[in-house]
């Protein structure tokens, strides 16, 4: 898929196309992310049981599948911001590419701890923030329901700051700044 969308020069994907592309990562991610559940619960049961011969393995091998899941994370980021955003004007296809990019920012989290994890959640929660304001700008030039709109836009300044407090002192002076 990845070829397939390098190939398109300044060319908006078709639904079709969109759906494809989504689709297919959706089948290589949603494999790895299984894959990662399956032996991190294998590893977790083996520490329990004190079994660290076998401990060790499982970490290569969980290690292994973060870096897949980084690779194809990494792919489709690399899509987004070179092919795909920036082509097109449609506000549906934003909306899909944006949610789509804040979905693989959410895989990223699942597995990352620390700084990263913090890191990809607030990625997350930017890029699922950019699609609920294009709908928010939906409702109120499109659908002519300005109360619709504000309802939307103080249930998201709403969550946002309940999520506040999670965050950290850059990511909590760069929130409030956009809220």
């Amino acid at each position: 898929m990845e070829k397939v969308v390098g190939t398109i020069d300044g060319d908006e994907l078709s639904v079709e196309e969109r759906n494809l592309l989504s689709v297919a990562y959706k089948n290589v991610i949603g494999a790895q992310r299984a894959s990662w559940h399956i032996i991190s619960s294998i590893e977790q049961n083996e520490e329990s049981h004190g079994n660290e011969n076998h401990v060790s393995s499982i970490k290569a091998y969980r290690s292994k599948i973060e870096t897949e899941l980084s690779s194809i994370c990494n792919s489709i980021f690399n899509l987004h911001d070179s092919k795909l955003i920036g082509s097109t004007s449609n506000g549906d296809s934003k909306v899909f590419y944006l949610k789509m990019k804040g979905d693989y920012f959410r895989y990223l989290a699942d597995f990352k701890t620390g700084a990263e994890r913090k890191e990809f959640a607030q990625n997350t929660l930017s890029a699922y923030k950019a699609v609920q304001d294009i709908a928010n700008i939906f409702y109120y030039e499109i659908l002519n329901s300005a109360d619709r709109a504000c309802n939307l836009a103080k249930q998201a300044f709403d969550e946002a700051i309940a999520e506040l407090d999670t965050l950290g002192e850059e990511s909590y002076k760069d929130n409030t700044l956009i809220m």
